[in-house]
């Protein structure tokens, strides 16, 4: 059986993760590029816990520029088996209002700016993202906010625009009839790098507003969500501390095969495959490449 390594990415308002025992930052190459910046490696509970803030500490990255593909594959090089994304997000609904958890089920993507893919020329692979979140994961984050009385709504699509710039009132008008939930500028392509690295991946969606549509927020500012982003901030910590607590120490084969993505993706012949970009994906891909179960 493989161990399980919990992994957080912290997104705004989430630039560290009190509770770790055991701390110690480390530092990844990755043929990929930069990370967003070290990883702090420790434990909850006996459980390995793998923290990496997505904006980096301060703030520094805008959605736009953070290296989405290093930053995944330090988390893979880390050992991470599960890994939960709190993001900030605008809510599309009167019933989740700022201050809600939503655990999300689908995504959109509407970046434009991003590499979404560690695979390319020289070695083609399709992964399913039909269902791009681990249920089971989702359901493990579920239960830990319902012990700590915490609101999270069950399942709902995060349409991902590309950002830095807040919706436009049509967009935002738009993405509420087709029938969203949430608005965020990060989980894509994080989504999609995940299962590309057959990482569970399952995010928590954490409403700071209602984005422009809504009569009393047409002129969102980073000033109006600061207060909600550091309570949110704070019962995030408590949910991953619960969380940590009650996760199975054996990792738990994914229901939609988050976890063997692979298995069946890779396309290109094995006479074909361009070795430079073998040697970049030997974490991401070194099981299907190595021929191991």
């Amino acid at each position: 059986m493989t161990k399980s390594v919990l992994g957080i990415i912290g997104g705004s308002g989430v630039y560290d993760l009190p509770g770790l025992q055991n701390v110690r930052e480390k530092r990844i190459a990755s043929p990929w590029g930069e990370p967003s910046g070290a990883l702090r490696i420790g434990e909850i509970d006996g459980l390995p816990v793998v923290f990496l803030p997505r904006h980096d500490k301060g703030h520094r990255l805008s959605p736009s520029d953070i290296n989405y593909r290093a930053n995944i594959d330090v988390l893979k090089r880390a050992g991470v088996t599960d890994l939960v994304s709190l993001s900030a997000c605008g809510s599309f609904k009167e019933d989740m209002p700022p201050g809600t958890f939503v655990l999300v089920d689908q995504f959109v993507d509407r970046t434009h700016k991003r590499e979404s893919s560690f695979f390319g020329k020289g070695l083609v692979a399709h992964v399913s993202m039909a269902h791009p979140v681990s249920p089971r994961l989702s359901q493990r984050i579920g239960e830990a906010a319902d012990k700590e009385g915490i609101k999270a709504v069950r399942g709902g699509t995060y349409v991902c625009m590309e950002g830095p710039q807040f919706s436009t009132y049509a967009e935002s008008m738009t993405y509420k009839t087709l029938g969203y939930s949430v608005i965020g500028m990060t989980n894509m392509p994080e989504a999609k790098l995940a299962r590309e690295a057959e990482i569970c991946y399952a995010t928590v969606a954490m409403v700071t507003d209602f984005d422009c549509w809504h009569p009393d927020h047409d002129a969102v500012t980073v000033q109006d969500i600061i207060k909600v982003l550091m309570e949110n901030a704070t019962r995030a910590q408590t949910l991953v501390a619960r969380l940590a607590r009650d996760f199975p120490r054996e990792h738990e084969m994914c229901p939609v095969g988050s976890d063997r993505a692979l298995d069946t993706a890779l396309i290109t012949a094995p006479d074909a495959r361009d070795p430079e970009l073998l040697k970049k994906l030997d974490a991401v891909a070194g099981r299907v490449l190595k021929g191991q179960p």
